[in-house]
């Protein structure tokens, strides 16, 4: 995948108040093993989420570590392990999420991604969200959903096994959005919260919470900016 830098399409100025995203241009970044400054933006990212349940608290205590000890966690380059970014993907209505059946893993995953060196967490879900699904004019919400961390077991053992840091989000499609897979999946199906238990999916728990969360966000956020009734 191509390191992009994903700026937003609008934002007050000098507001932090959370707000949808869009990508408003990609411009190569690059990427420096030694990019504190890069690191520290993606730490202050992860300092200001607020866990809502036990694990989740216990993945940003380990995630905050394990970058205080490794400097280049943005990078690859850290074969212990690394910084990464995926998407809960909802429909225009927050009714379904997307997943995808993963070409190489073989199970049914949220779109997400390496940081390969960028700083902005929000931006590598809403890249890796655009190219895995195929949707343009995607939306993410400024602030993370959800934190996890999970052993990457390379079955082809091309690199070592490692830790993943992922950072994750909620990402809208725009009204009437139809998906395309890419080379990395073999399938997308939309799914509804009924159906996230659903074995033929056999969604891990990982992901089942990251989708309890999306769905929550981003209903939570379209039903306060829906019309009032007189």
């Amino acid at each position: 995948m191509t390191a992009e830098r994903v700026e937003p399409a609008a934002r007050s100025a000098g507001t932090t108040r959370p707000c949808w995203l869009a990508a408003a241009s990609a411009v190569p970044q690059p990427a420096h093993a030694d990019d504190l400054g890069g690191l520290a933006e993606a730490v202050e990212t992860v300092r200001r989420f607020t866990p809502q349940d036990r694990m989740q608290a216990q993945n940003r205590r380990r995630l905050l570590a394990f970058v205080a000890r490794h400097p280049d966690a943005l990078h690859r380059s850290c074969e212990a392990g690394h910084l990464t970014a995926s998407a809960w993907v909802v429909d225009h209505d927050a009714a379904r999420g997307l997943v995808l059946l993963h070409a190489k893993i073989g199970r049914w995953l949220q779109p997400g991604g390496h940081a390969d060196g960028e700083s902005s967490l929000w931006g590598v879900a809403l890249r890796e969200a655009t190219e895995e699904t195929g949707i343009d004019g995607l939306e993410v919400w400024s602030e993370p959903v959800d934190i996890d961390v999970h052993l990457f077991v390379n079955r082809r053992d091309a690199e070592p096994s490692h830790l993943h840091f992922d950072v994750r989000y909620a990402v809208r499609c725009p009204l009437g959005a139809s998906p395309r897979p890419n080379h990395e999946s073999d399938a997308l199906r939309w799914v509804t919260p009924d159906q996230l238990a659903d074995a033929d999916l056999g969604l891990d728990a990982s992901t089942r919470r990251l989708a309890r969360y999306g769905f929550g966000v981003a209903r939570a956020v379209i039903g306060s900016h829906q019309p009032q009734d007189d």
